[in-house]
């Protein structure tokens, strides 16, 4: 069965009831074998999602989704550099994806290093370049929650092409955390 939402309001409502599946432990038993076949003909995915590398974010199970439904670009602590605003403009622009959201999520190790002064060496010290100026004194948290809202504010200042989607309403942005523990996603924004 594939699902397709026209607007990014009805493709959120149905990540919500897809990560309240989660949550509750009622996941869709989805015939892998099937939809692979099917996909062999294209993707048309209804959300993108920016989130973080940590191996425990894992969109499409957090949202119980099947294969081909969310098109997703993960970075350590969120950041996008060019080629991460390039993937998810073409996700959004050429499969015609009606809701970009952000997902940050608790205990992000990019945004404690960063919030702890650390990182500062190697490639990472451009992902800690990125975060720093979310950082809030003392409180880990707000700083992921305040970083993923700066990725919003950074994809739709930096890509055109998204914004204009945006002021067409032809694309919705959300901002959303994870919680490690519940499993439960919550609206930032």
């Amino acid at each position: 069965m594939e699902r397709k939402p026209k607007t990014g309001e009805e493709a959120l409502r149905l990540l919500m009831k897809g990560n309240k599946n989660f949550v509750e432990g009622k996941m869709t038993q989805y015939d892998v074998v099937k939809r692979r076949k099917e996909l062999l003909e294209g993707q048309q995915p209804f959300a993108a999602i920016v989130c973080c590398s940590d191996s425990r974010v894992e969109p499409v199970i957090t949202f119980d989704a099947n294969i081909g439904e969310i098109f997703v670009a993960k970075g350590a602590g969120n950041v996008l550099d060019s080629v991460g605003l390039g993937t998810i403009e073409y996700g959004v622009e050429h499969l015609k994806i009606p809701l970009l959201m952000i997902l940050a999520h608790e205990k992000c190790g990019a945004v404690t290093a960063c919030c702890k002064g650390g990182g500062n060496e190697g490639h990472v010290r451009d992902i800690m370049e990125k975060i720093r100026p979310s950082v809030i004194p003392g409180n880990v948290e707000a700083s992921a929650d305040a970083n993923a809202k700066a990725v919003k504010s950074y994809i739709l200042q930096n890509c055109d092409v998204l914004r204009r989607l945006v002021e067409e309403r032809k694309l919705m942005v959300a901002v959303a955390k994870y919680h490690l523990e519940s499993g439960k996603v919550t609206m930032l924004e």
